[in-house]
C-alpha cells in the first residue's frame, strides 16, 4: 500500500464475551459487569505530551468530576497508534479529525457524540498546500510535478493532509505524489509547518486550523510559511467513544461535551477560557452521519485506485458507496 492509498471502509464487528458458567444457572437479572474504573482519553499531537498535556488536562480534569471517574490522557503522534488502542479497549474515548473517526467507527466500534466548533463558530476547516514565503513556488509549479519538489505530505489517514488534497487536488488532475515529486515525506501539519520554514521541504500539505493555532503559538514560524492553495470546507473533527461503554457513562461524557463552556456565571467563564485554549469555543451534538461527506470523498479515492489498478470488483464496490451516499445525501433535509 503507498503512502497515499484510501483507507477502507470495513466494518469489524466486536464480539461478545462469553462469560462462563459454572455451579448453577446465570439468573437473567445478574448485575451487570462494572463498567471501567478509569477513561483513557486519545489525543493527537505531535509535540506530545509536554507541550500539550497542559491544553488539555484542564477540560480531562472538569471531564473527570463530571463523569466521576478519573480521565487519563494518552497521546500519539500517528492516527493508526490511536485508532489500534481503540480497538483493543485500551482508549474508551479519543479527539479525532474525520477521517480517522470513521475508522473508529467502523474498525473499533465507536460512535460519535460531539463535534468540534472553532472561535469563530465554524464546524468546518480547510486543507491548505503550503510553501516557504518568498520562495516563488506557485500551485501550477507544483502540479507540473517532473519530481522537482520535495513534498510533505500528511498521516495516510489525515483527513485533511491526505483525503482532501487527493480528492480535489491530486486525484482530478491524474497526480501521483510519489510519482510527481523528487521525494514524498509523510508527517503531522505542525512538522510539515516547520520543515517549510526551514527548507527541509519545498511544498507541503497543511491545514487552516493548524495554520491559526501556528499564528499564536508560534508566529516567527508562521511569517515564514504562505498557503499557494485552500481546499473546500470540511467537516471538523470530534469526540468519538467506545461503542460498548455503558449506556449511562456515554451519556454523562455526551452531556458533559455538549454543555461545557455554556451559560453564563464564573465558571461558564473559566470553561470558555479552557476551550480557548484549544481553540475551540464549544462542542456541538454529532451523529455518524455527520462524516458522509468525508465518506463520500473516501469512496472517490477508493474509485480512482481501483480504476488506476484496473480492479473491477473494486471499482463496482466504490461505485456502489459513492451511489448511497449520494443518494443520502440528495434526499436529506
Amino acid at each position: 500500500m503507498t503512502l497515499f492509498s484510501p483507507v477502507r471502509l470495513v466494518g469489524v464487528g466486536l464480539v461478545a464475551a462469553v462469560l462462563g458458567l459454572s455451579g448453577c444457572d446465570r439468573r437473567a437479572d445478574a448485575p451487570a459487569p462494572a463498567g471501567p474504573a478509569e477513561i483513557t482519553f486519545s489525543i493527537l499531537s505531535a509535540r506530545g505530551e509536554a507541550s500539550a498535556g497542559p491544553l488539555w488536562q484542564p477540560l480531562l480534569a472538569d471531564m473527570s468530576k463530571a463523569v466521576g471517574i478519573p480521565v487519563e490522557p494518552h497521546f500519539a503522534s500517528d492516527y493508526a497508534t490511536l485508532i489500534e488502542d481503540m480497538k483493543a479497549g485500551r482508549a474508551q474515548a479519543a479527539w479525532l479529525s474525520a477521517q480517522p473517526a470513521i475508522a473508529a467507527i467502523e474498525e473499533a466500534d465507536a460512535e460519535m457524540i460531539a463535534r468540534t466548533v472553532d472561535p469563530g463558530g465554524a464546524d468546518s476547516y480547510r486543507s491548505t498546500l503550503i510553501v516557504k514565503r518568498g520562495s516563488g513556488i506557485t500551485l501550477d509549479d507544483t502540479l507540473a510535478c517532473g519530481q522537482r519538489y520535495r513534498f510533505g505530505a500528511g498521516d495516510p489517514r489525515s483527513t485533511s493532509g491526505t483525503l482532501v488534497p487527493m480528492t480535489f487536488l491530486f486525484n482530478p488532475r491524474g497526480i501521483q505524489p510519489e510519482v510527481c515529486f523528487r521525494t514524498v515525506r509523510p508527517g503531522s501539519h505542525e512538522t510539515n509547518a516547520f520543515e517549510v520554514a526551514s527548507g527541509m521541504v519545498d511544498v507541503a500539505t497543511s491545514n487552516s486550523v493548524t495554520a491559526s493555532d501556528l499564528r499564536r503559538r508560534n508566529p516567527a514560524i508562521a511569517d515564514q510559511i504562505e498557503e499557494i492553495w485552500r481546499s473546500p470546507p470540511i467537516p471538523e473533527g470530534g469526540i468519538v467513544v467506545r461503542g460498548d461503554l455503558d449506556p449511562v457513562l456515554k451519556e454523562k461524557i455526551r452531556s458533559f461535551f455538549l454543555t461545557y463552556g455554556q451559560g453564563s456565571g464564573s465558571e461558564a467563564e473559566r470553561q470558555r477560557r479552557v476551550l480557548a485554549a484549544l481553540n475551540y469555543s464549544r462542542f456541538s451534538a454529532a451523529e455518524d452521519d455527520y462524516l458522509d461527506p468525508v465518506r463520500e470523498m473516501m469512496a472517490d479515492q477508493a474509485l480512482t485506485v481501483a480504476r488506476t489498478s484496473g480492479d473491477a470488483a473494486a471499482v463496482e464496490a466504490a461505485q456502489r458507496e459513492l451511489q448511497r451516499l449520494r443518494a443520502k445525501r440528495e434526499v436529506q433535509p
